[in-house]
């Protein structure tokens, strides 16, 4: 597990009346942080897009000095971009990025497979087990509706099942800098799924020859379907984001209903130029 990044409170400085105490101050914070990091990595606040602070408070209930502390949390790890003349904006996306995004990623993951193959405990292939029989029940995305929904037990799942494979790797710098990794490129994989009218359907079995090839210690096969996981699942996204690219000065009709084909259009504007995202000062989730 990595260690929490939330502030700690100084108890021997006096706190503002007009300001939450510290610990309060904090838990608000992390609150912020978790609904906008969510909200980022599921590809409901676009890339590029201006994120108000004052509206921001207004949205979430939240007041100035933890929605700041959340932002620069946010910026730490990657998601948001800050600057003293631009302030607040959802990081944008490239297609030199996701490569870069993807190289390091495997360099990562390679090195703590490794180190979990290697030092792992029968708790520990266990835990690997049991992470990818719970993905495996589950459907990538909700059932019903005419449009592919983000299923969030299976998206729990499949985090969980990749977490599990480095989870013995003894390093928790290690582990942190994965996890932020695995969000970065998942903002990539929702970004993708909402600039088509289908989503992709994967092969559930590359999980689970990764899983089997883990735990049965085979290492050098391991850590290449892990790198071919990575990189096929790159090999999609930029394939969908390109399209969308493509796409976005056209106008033809989206399937799935109107409301759906203005969410792809609006993905697509900002995949091409992330400044004609909307700002934070919309209506509804996004």
């Amino acid at each position: 597990m990595t260690e929490s990044r939330q502030p700690a409170g100084n108890p021997g400085l006096m706190n503002n009346p007009s300001e939450p105490p510290s610990s309060a101050a904090g838990t608000l914070s992390s609150v912020a942080y978790e609904r906008l990091r969510q909200e980022i990595i599921h590809a409901l606040l676009l890339p590029g897009r201006k994120l108000h602070i004052a509206q921001l408070c207004a949205r979430y209930d939240i007041g100035l000095s933890p929605m700041r502390e959340a932002l620069h949390r946010l910026a730490r790890d990657g998601l948001v971009s800050h600057s003293d003349q631009r302030g607040f904006h959802v990081t944008p996306v490239s297609e030199a990025h996701l490569d870069e995004l993807t190289k390091t990623r495997g360099w990562l993951d390679e090195l703590a497979l490794r180190q979990s193959i290697a030092h792992g405990d029968r708790a520990w292939e266990e835990h690997v087990l049991l992470s990818y029989h719970r993905l495996s029940r589950l459907h990538r995305v909700a059932p019903g509706g005419a449009e592919p929904q983000i299923n969030a037990p299976w998206e729990d799942a499949h985090r969980a099942f990749h977490a599990s494979l480095l989870a013995a790797c003894g390093s928790s710098w290690l582990l942190g800098y994965c996890g932020q990794l695995f969000d970065a490129a998942d903002r990539y994989r929702h970004l993708s799924r909402l600039s088509n009218a289908r989503e992709v359907v994967r092969v559930r079995d590359e999980h689970k020859a990764l899983m089997e090839a883990a735990i049965e210690r085979k290492t050098e096969e391991a850590v290449q379907l892990l790198l071919d996981h990575l990189a096929s699942t790159a090999k999609l996204v930029r394939d969908s984001l390109q399209a969308a690219s493509d796409k976005a000065a056209g106008s033809g009709h989206e399937p799935g209903g109107r409301a759906a084909g203005s969410s792809r259009r609006a993905v697509r504007r900002a995949v091409a130029d992330p400044s004609l995202a909307p700002s934070s000062s919309g209506r509804g989730r996004g």
